[in-house]
């Protein structure tokens, strides 16, 4: 599912989202539009140069570790059907892999933390580290876990410049997270971000 094309202006500076960000865990019961939601995942993962394939977040000699997985609440997006879908970068585009809603599951899995449940979308950062490591050998995990810092600030940033709201989660039981989002044996979840707009 082709999402629409991500927006290269917006109206708050990059010093002022810096400023007003903060982690926030309480959502207004509304739905995202599909371009927020498409403007979330191109600031994630999406491709800034399409002649040479990099993305919006820097990665150790452009290895690219990392999957962006979505939840979708049901009403969580305008046009868009309860499920967990895969971004792809390369067609900026969703590639659906479960439909239903979630919530609950990937609540319990997060340690029972509300916010999970409750956000009308979650992106969940996976890694895929032999795409790193089988260049750098195991310091290849450090700048993993590297790029999932780069790529959790600008959904943070991206979040706040929409007038949305997110919260980073790491507390959750990996196997439970992976299992629930349907993701292959070597995308390991590093990271949860609910995502809602503010109340």
């Amino acid at each position: 599912m082709k999402l629409p094309p991500p927006r290269l202006k917006g109206q708050l500076t990059v010093e002022e989202a810096i400023a007003q960000r903060r982690s926030q865990r309480v959502y207004a019961e509304e739905p995202l539009k599909l371009w927020e939601l498409g403007q979330l995942l191109w600031a994630a993962q999406g491709i800034t140069d399409p002649k040479r394939g990099f993305r919006a977040a820097p990665s150790a000699g452009a290895t690219y570790p990392l999957e962006v997985y979505v939840m979708v609440s049901a009403g969580g997006v305008e046009d868009l059907n309860p499920g967990v879908y895969r971004y792809i970068p390369e067609q900026h585009s969703l590639q659906p892999i479960k439909a239903g809603d979630f919530s609950g599951e990937l609540c319990r899995a997060a340690l029972n933390q509300p916010w999970v449940e409750k956000a009308p979308v979650k992106i969940v950062i996976c890694a895929v580290f032999e795409r790193t490591t089988s260049r750098y050998g195991e310091r290849g995990v450090r700048y993993v876990y590297m790029e999932a810092g780069h790529v959790g600030e600008n959904l943070y940033l991206q979040a706040e410049a929409l007038g949305l709201a997110t919260v980073a989660v790491g507390a959750f039981h990996d196997d439970e997270v992976q299992k629930i989002l349907g993701a292959p044996g070597n995308h390991k979840p590093i990271y949860i971000y609910p995502v809602g707009r503010k109340p």
